[in-house]
Parts: C-alpha cells; structure tokens; sequence
C-alpha cells in the first residue's frame, strides 16, 4: 500500500496551525496586559502605550480569523482535489481558446493565472479590511481606495510580465536538466535573484514611491560623514514618499559592491531627530560592516541548491504525483508538492533563520553603540516603537518561534548592558 503522503502533509498543516495558534492565544494574553513591562515604565508614554494596545489586539483578532480561513480553504483544496481538478479545468480552457494543452509551458501559464485570479479575489476582502478598516481606525492608512486598486493592478501587470518568461525557463530546464539539474536551477535563480534586486529598486520600485535625493542639510551631511569613516561607498540618498501609504516608517540599503544608496522613508525622518535617524542608519550599517547582509544571501543560496535538491529526488515518484490526485507530472505542480512535503523542514529553517537574525540585530546595535550612538539609537528605538505602535508586551515563545528582531525590551537591555560594562 502507497504511504498516503497527502493525508499526511494536510495532518501536519493542522497541527502546525493548531501549534502556532496556541502561539498566538499565549502572545494574545501578552497583547491584553493593562501594564507596560517593567524595563518600558517611564519610557513609553502611557498614552502611546495604550494605543499600541488596542493596535496590536485589532490585528491579533484579524490574525485569528485570517488563519482559520486559510487553513480551512488550504486543506480543502488538497484533500477534495481542487489541485488536480483545476490543473484539468486549465487545460480545457487552452482547447476552448484553440491553443494546445499539451505544451506543458501554455498549460502551466495557464493554471498560474487561473491561481493568480483565485488569489486575488479570496486575499481581497482580508486586504481590504487591513488596510482601510485597521490601519485606517489606528491612523497609519494614508491610501486611497484608488491607489490601492492601481497598485494592485500595476502588480498583476508586473507579474504578467516578468512571470512567463520565468516559469518557461524553469519548466525548460526541470525537462533538460538530466543529472545536474539542481546546478541548473540553482544558476538559473541565482542570476534571476541578481537581476531582480537590480532592476526592483531603478524600475520597479519607483512605479509604487517616489524616489528623490535626500536634500541638502544637516542630516544629509552628517549620513554622508558617517558612511565616508566606515568607507562605505555610498553613491546616493533617496527619501521615499511612504507616507502617502501608510504613517509606518523604515530605512533600507541597497546595491552591488562599490554602487551602495540608503533610502529613508519620509515618516522616518518626520518623526525622529536627526541624530536619531543618524543612529539607525549606523545600525544598518553595522549590519554591512559586519557582513550580515553578505552571510544572509550565501544562507538563502546555500537552502535554495538544497531545496533543487530535493526537489531533483522526488521530482519523477509517481506515488507522490498519485497521492495528491495527478495521473501526470507537471514541473509546477512537482514544484508545489515538494514544497508541501517538506514544510516541517521549512519551519525548522525559518526558526534558526530568526535565531540568526536576532544575534545580527544585536550586534549592529552594538556596532552603532561603539559609534557613540548609544543614547541617540536608544531614543530612536523607543520613538519608533511608539509611533509604529508596536507590541510592547510581547511572550517570549511567541517572539523566539516568530520574530526576526528581537522585541524593544531585549534590545534597550543589551544596550544598557553594554553601556554598563563600557563604564
């Protein structure tokens, strides 16, 4: 009898939900806490603390509700075989438009869009509560329902684009790969992940924000300064226009070897003193100096080879393909069970992941900390917390299992420690 592999990835997905529920209901009791934390008293307002409050307890009861309607329709589909039902139905949509269902390319290009329709019209309603009912009650929403429907057009636009000529090449190369073809796809994602992170930020980004040069001034000299003494080759400073989306604010770098930019949200600079926003970009340049970013992307490439690998084992079980209702063997739907069938490997990854980031996290604060940006990256931290309104009471299973930075508390004691160890 054939080990019932569908059954047992559907099993492991409901207790994989029933596990991080359990998460959630522990993080939800954090979330309810009337108080600050200890560590927090004194240093968060209580106004802003309340406020945080009633932020995060709106989104952790649009969070439940989200997951147990993803994990029904996600069971559903695979235990009543939507999957291999729509695979069929795709097909028969290349009849009816007189184009040929056994060219495995217009097939798949078929089914992915035929997905991409299902998807946008069962996330739409979450999306929409999120963006105009949630952060719109909190004062974080600054989009209009237009420019939430043209992003999302301009979305499926790109991904019409950029999508088939990507899926053709796989499905080509999964057909002519023979023996090294975990090398092949591993090349061929390689160089399709250095071409994305080129051209994302030059055309694709600037069709959702404006970029424009961070005026002259204070800041702008001082960022300049900062990254000359750590011979970081910045070429350019952009500021975003976030907030026309959304009050949240961030900071981010970018580029190959010597062509390096930083970009900081304009919520980022309304919101702190300029030392402040000075600080958190010597954090993130911790983070190049010390190779985080370089350590990070030798990780994701080393998983992904593995995960070809794989992939390259399991790609031609005719029970597996059976299993999940397929009298044929697509390279997608290969892909997609894969995927499936290695999900407790993909929790356990992700969790070391999140252990490794917190530590880069610490150190770069530490880094900024040598600097001298104690006290100014301190009081960034606290006035990003407040006007993002982020969690301050936060469990600690939840924030080890799901956070990839460690939460207010953690950072503002290691600072304070290493302040105390420095006098």
């Amino acid at each position: 009898m054939a080990f019932p592999y569908m059954a047992a990835v559907v099993g492991f997905m409901i207790l994989m939900y029933l596990f991080e529920t359990y998460l959630d209901l522990r993080q939800h009791g954090a979330l309810k806490l009337p108080t600050l934390p200890k560590p927090l008293e004194g240093v968060i307002g209580q106004e802003k603390f309340l406020k945080s409050r009633a932020y995060s307890l709106d989104k952790s009861h649009f969070h439940f509700i989200h997951e147990f309607v993803t994990i029904l329709m996600d069971s559903a589909i695979l235990l009543f075989g939507i999957l291999p039902w729509f695979w069929k139905k795709s097909g028969d949509f290349l009849v009816l438009a007189g184009l040929n269902a056994d060219n495995e390319i217009l097939h798949t290009l078929s089914f992915l869009a035929g997905v991409t329709i299902w998807s946008q019209i069962t996330d739409l309603p979450f999306s929409l509560y999120s963006t105009f009912v949630i952060e719109a009650r909190h004062g974080f929403n600054k989009q209009t329902i237009w420019l939430f429907f043209w992003d999302t057009i301009k979305g499926i636009f790109l991904t019409a684009l950029i999508g088939p000529p990507v899926v053709a090449a796989i499905i080509l190369i999964v057909q002519n790969g023979g023996p090294y073809l975990a090398i092949y796809l591993w090349g061929f994602m390689f160089v399709l992940s250095l071409v994305m992170m080129t051209i994302y930020p030059i055309l694709i980004a600037p069709l959702f924000n404006k970029f424009i040069p961070l005026p002259d001034g204070e800041l702008k000299e001082k960022i300049e300064k900062l990254a000359s003494s750590l011979k970081f080759p910045l070429k350019k400073l952009f500021v975003v226009d976030g907030s026309t989306r959304s009050s949240h604010s961030n900071a981010y770098m970018y580029g190959f070897f010597k062509n390096k930019r930083i970009v900081l949200y304009d919520t980022l600079i309304q919101q702190c003193k300029t030392e402040e926003v000075v600080a958190v970009i010597a954090h993130e340049l911790g983070h190049w100096k010390l190779s985080h970013t370089m350590y990070t992307f030798i990780t994701v490439q080393i998983l992904t080879f593995l995960q070809f690998g794989g992939y390259t084992l399991v790609r031609n079980s005719k029970v597996l393909f059976e299993s999940f209702g397929f009298d044929t063997q697509p390279v997608l739907i290969g892909l997609i069970i894969f995927q499936h069938t290695v999900i407790p490997l993909q929790h356990l990854v992700s969790f070391g992941l999140n252990l490794v980031s917190r530590s880069f996290e610490f150190q770069a604060d530490a880094f900024a900390k040598k600097l001298g940006y104690s006290t100014e990256l301190r009081a960034g931290l606290v006035k990003l917390q407040e006007e993002n309104l982020s969690a301050m009471n936060t469990d600690p299973w939840y924030s080890a299992y799901h956070y990839s930075h460690p939460p207010l508390v953690e950072r503002l004691a290691a600072i304070d420690a290493s302040d105390k160890k420095s006098d």
